[in-house]
């Protein structure tokens, strides 16, 4: 169990969670309602790997190397930052290349041009470091429990939209989440409260964005 509590904890990093719900939804077929609304799955191929690729550098490499960066010179004691004070620069990093994938997209795809999910995942992303970087001054709240919520929300917010779906895909974030928290949890990494209110807070924030986008720009 041990063995496979990390390997779960490995597999679903946070900075991996929105590629996976990217992927998940740019290529398994779906409709959405609206037919003012452009479709994930429906999008050019080029397009699609231009998203993920701009996903997959802002979300994961350069935050990533930014981490590994700071362990080699020493602050951070471990790459899992499993002290809670040195978890607010990591946070403030992560939170500064959502923003900027943000308006990034907004920038050179302004008005809605891609798909709204496209907007509401870098988006999502800064509000949950924003709050977490509050939350951190008092709990060592489970980033990974975030990420599972984040994938979870995203899921959700997403098959709310369409009228083709394959709901098992809700089913499979629910699952992942089940397996992150259980893992972070049997690890003894956080706290029940760590962990549930991380989740909670991001599937919320997930949810609630992508909904209420539109409204905001």
């Amino acid at each position: 169990m041990q063995l496979l509590s990390k390997t779960v904890s490995w597999i679903f990093l946070p900075l991996f969670m929105p590629i996976y719900g990217l992927l998940l939804t740019l290529y398994i077929p779906s409709q959405e309602a609206s037919i003012s609304n452009t479709s994930l799955f429906d999008l050019p191929d080029g397009l699609k790997t231009q998203i993920l690729f701009l996903f997959v550098v802002f979300t994961s490499i350069a935050p990533g190397i930014s981490f590994i960066l700071m362990y080699r010179r020493g602050l951070l004691s471990s790459v899992e930052m499993d002290q809670r004070k040195e978890r607010l620069f990591p946070l403030f990093i992560m939170l500064s290349y959502c923003i900027l994938l943000f308006f990034l997209f907004w920038k050179k795809a302004p008005d809605y041009v891609l798909p709204i999910y496209i907007y509401s995942l870098p988006l999502t992303g800064a509000i949950v470091a924003f709050i977490f970087i509050l939350l951190t001054s008092r709990f060592k709240i489970s980033l990974h429990a975030a990420g599972a919520g984040i994938l979870a929300g995203y899921l959700c917010a997403f098959g709310g939209n369409q009228i083709v779906f394959n709901a098992w895909l809700i089913l499979i974030g629910f699952l992942t989440s089940g397996l992150v928290l259980s893992a972070r949890l049997y690890l003894n990494k956080h706290s029940p409260l760590e962990v549930y209110l991380g989740w909670s807070i991001a599937f919320l924030i997930t949810y609630v964005s992508t909904a209420w986008l539109p409204f905001l720009f």
